[in-house]
């Protein structure tokens, strides 16, 4: 099984722009919650070991890592709101937390490796999209390890608040169990309206209660 390596980031350091950032967003698919993003900066030589795609490592794993990335790496970690997401579409949503990450560095990367196809607009900065880059390239992974870990820990305090929707063990992804709780609870402030199926319940609702 191929696991992620340095090759990316060497080949762009020896092309002369040594500070190189990886990052990667979480969180496009759910119907509640944040988006989220995550840029992490490695240190080249001290790179902690385990580093994969956030998706193949258990959560407990994620957690280990991230805490040792706060500790061995440059991190930034930023999010676009609900509102945002409903007011944007979740695309340009999920590039400004990207954007707010990057700004959020000590200082500016000299080239940025991002997770996906698209560079989001105004960047200002070096950028290469690698697709499936946070199997390939270990900047990467780390950033969907940050960002994953973040958004999940917010989403379980979130379901304190508004328990019975499943959101410490679904994230707010579109689980069935999600699905029905949205049908019986209702929509809360921190489902994304802009998204059918919670669209879907409000336009009900409202025919209901007509």
């Amino acid at each position: 099984m191929n696991e992620p390596d340095f090759t990316i980031e060497r080949t762009a350091i020896l092309a002369g722009t040594p500070r190189i950032a990886g990052v990667d967003e979480v969180g496009r698919g759910p119907l509640a919650g944040p988006v989220a993003a995550a840029v992490v900066v490695l240190d080249p030589d001290n790179i902690p070991d385990g580093l994969n795609d956030s998706k193949k490592l258990t959560a407990r794993r994620r957690e280990a890592l991230c805490a040792t990335l706060l500790n061995l790496a440059e991190v930034s970690i930023a999010h676009a709101t609900v509102e945002e997401i409903d007011a944007l579409n979740i695309l340009r949503a999920s590039h400004l937390a990207m954007m707010r990450a990057i700004a959020g560095l000590r200082a500016p990367p000299d080239h940025v490796l991002i997770d996906g196809h698209m560079i989001p607009d105004g960047l200002g900065i070096p950028a290469q999209c690698v697709i499936g880059g946070d199997g390939l390239s270990l900047s990467i992974a780390a950033a969907s390890i940050v960002a994953k870990t973040w958004r999940d820990a917010h989403m379980r305090d979130l379901a304190q608040q508004f328990p019975g929707y499943g959101w410490e063990q679904n994230a707010g992804y579109p689980s069935k169990s999600h699905k029905e709780a949205l049908q019986n609870l209702g929509v809360t402030p921190h489902h994304r309206r802009s998204f059918k199926p919670v669209h879907n319940i409000l336009y009900q609702h409202k025919n209901v209660s007509h």
